[in-house]
């Protein structure tokens, strides 16, 4: 268990990725708090039997929400040992031309995928700097350094989670604290399911790129979130690690 007595905080944890983790995290032996703007009472109870679990509702483009998801961790466990910042908007995207965004979207992406991780640090780096330790993972995408077209919000917001991942890593490290960024490729999640327009995106030109010959799936995740959330990566900060099936290389 490489978690085992580790309080970890997962944004987005209710469905998709974040479910995933949160799952996994479980059964590391962490205590897990599952963040999510839709209420995550069902993930929490469904995921209650593998171990200690306490769900908050919370916008994490919202600064207070984000702080108060912080304190209730607090208040239950007691500590903030981990923190996955990966709730983002994009399984609820539809491809299209880069002036053919709307406004509100644009706003939107940007206020989750790269205020939102902005909230969620300045909401758990008091308490990781009292204990003088910490792992914050930022979950990036392998989209950002392929550029891919028609999610010109989506890869720039990915692509500034991975420079401000390397800047909080300079600033935080002092404290003992690890910042770095997960990046997966297009990963077949529940969420990317239920959007035919993002399943089908690219869907053969992404597999003939990658040298695994295969669809990405939720699980191929969890190994590399548990190294950057554990002691085994205790000297790595400010890395992208990027898990796509060898489609980018980095």
């Amino acid at each position: 268990m490489r978690l085992a007595g580790l309080t970890a905080i997962i944004t987005g944890g209710a469905q998709g990725l974040g479910r995933v983790y949160a799952r996994r995290f479980l059964a590391e032996g962490a205590r897990v708090v599952i963040a999510d703007i839709v209420d995550p009472a069902a993930t929490a109870a469904d995921l209650a039997a593998a171990g200690e679990v306490l769900g908050v509702q919370a916008d994490v483009a919202d600064a207070g929400a984000a702080r108060r998801m912080a304190e209730r961790a607090l208040a239950r466990f007691g500590r903030i040992d981990v923190l996955v910042n990966n709730a983002a908007v994009f399984a609820t995207l539809t491809p299209r031309p880069f002036d053919e965004i709307a406004e509100d979207e644009w706003d939107r992406v940007m206020a989750v995928n790269v205020k939102g991780i902005w909230n969620c640090v300045r909401a758990v780096a008091p308490a990781m700097k009292a204990r003088r330790s910490g792992r914050i993972v930022n979950v990036a995408s392998a989209i950002a350094p392929k550029g891919t077209p028609h999610f010109l919000h989506y890869v720039t917001s990915k692509g500034a989670v991975i420079t401000m991942t390397r800047a909080l890593a300079r600033e935080l490290g002092e404290w003992g604290i690890t910042v770095n960024a997960l990046a997966p490729g297009m990963t077949f999640s529940d969420t990317v399911a239920r959007n035919p327009a993002i399943a089908r995106f690219q869907a053969e030109a992404v597999l003939q790129a990658r040298a695994l010959k295969r669809a990405e799936m939720p699980e191929d995740l969890e190994g590399a979130a548990v190294f950057l959330a554990s002691a085994d990566s205790a000297f790595v900060t400010g890395q992208t690690l990027v898990v796509d099936g060898g489609s980018v290389f980095v």
